[in-house]
């Protein structure tokens, strides 16, 4: 990686208390992303990536417990302060949310929820963050920004309010945003715009960003590296082209063949994932992925594969039986 590395999560585990026992939310993931870069963490509904991102910003559950080390730009964050941490997020560290209605303040107007925010990081005049709050409007593409500073949130269509969040989130030149299945909520269309608006703040800034997505699809072309997790832990990471050539995790090829194919005939059936994600408050003894793989065999059952180096050194998953792409079966 060209670029200084800007986060560092080492040997991240999120451990959440629950009536039927623990359960390991996030199961000691290593990630590394450089100044500039773009990293895609792709996954299932439950296999952790918003509780890793929320690892990242130091806002787990009250009683979360959380080991191993989040270095962003030299800092440990897990050693912070909270005030130290408050300052930090926002200025440094900014976050857009899946459900813009839920991360907009209701009862407080477009304006006012920017203008404190620039007001409370950069430390302007309320004339400089009205006129600079109307840039930004204007920068992620909204129109008549002067008169979108004195409406609600719910006065907004789903796609205006996640431009907003977008607004908030980049008013104070972040070093790093993460956006959390930013699109999730909204129509095709405007999510190519959401992530087309994302991908060209991203690179004009230079900024980090972390783009959390269960669709495969969505970090095709817009990512530098994929990391793909399933039941807490990363099981293949790679940079974002060769992952597409040379996947060799089953379970990244089952996301991709889920993604439907503009050329496919009408009414054409999706290929699921058979089976369920395993319960996080009952691990399984081997492969996480072994109960719903067609490649299984004796071993996946009974060991758990690590997160390895494979021929390619920034190629890397935990699989015992990686795929051969070349040959279309498993070694």
């Amino acid at each position: 990686m060209s670029d200084p590395v800007l986060l560092s999560v080492e040997g991240v585990a999120v451990d959440l208390p629950t009536p039927r026992g623990n359960l390991r939310a996030v199961d000691q993931v290593d990630l590394r992303i450089g100044a500039g870069r773009t990293l895609g963490v792709v996954g299932e509904s439950g296999c952790g990536k918003t509780m890793l991102s929320r690892a990242i910003l130091q806002l787990l559950p009250r009683k979360a417990r959380l080991s191993g080390r989040v270095m962003f730009d030299g800092q440990d964050l897990v050693r912070l302060e909270p005030e130290q941490l408050r300052k930090l997020r926002g200025r440094s560290i900014a976050v857009v949310f899946q459900d813009p209605m839920t991360s907009l303040n209701p009862v407080l107007t477009i304006g006012t929820q920017l203008i404190e925010t620039l007001q409370e990081h950069l430390e302007l005049g309320a004339l400089a963050a009205k006129k600079r709050s109307a840039e930004l409007l204007a920068a992620v593409g909204i129109p008549a920004p002067e008169q979108r500073l004195m409406q609600y949130p719910h006065q907004l269509s789903g796609g205006m309010r996640q431009r907003v969040a977008i607004a908030i989130a980049l008013s104070c030149e972040p070093k790093l945003l993460i956006a959390d299945e930013p699109t999730t909520a909204l129509d095709v269309t405007v999510q190519a715009q959401i992530l087309d608006l994302l991908a060209r703040e991203q690179r004009r800034r230079h900024m980090a960003m972390i783009l959390i997505t269960h669709d495969l699809g969505v970090v095709a072309g817009r990512t530098d590296e994929v990391a793909v997790m399933y039941a807490g832990r990363v099981v293949e990471r790679a940079p974002t082209p060769e992952l597409f050539k040379r996947m060799r995790m089953p379970y990244t090829e089952a996301l991709l063949a889920a993604i439907p194919k503009i050329d496919a005939a009408p009414h054409t059936p999706l290929p699921a994932i058979s089976g369920r994600p395993p319960d996080p408050t009952r691990p399984i003894q081997g492969c996480s992925f072994s109960p719903r793989c067609r490649y299984a065999a004796s071993r996946c059952f009974r060991e758990k594969p690590l997160l390895a180096d494979a021929d390619r050194l920034d190629h890397q998953y935990a699989c015992f039986h990686p795929i051969q792409v070349a040959a279309g079966i498993c070694a």
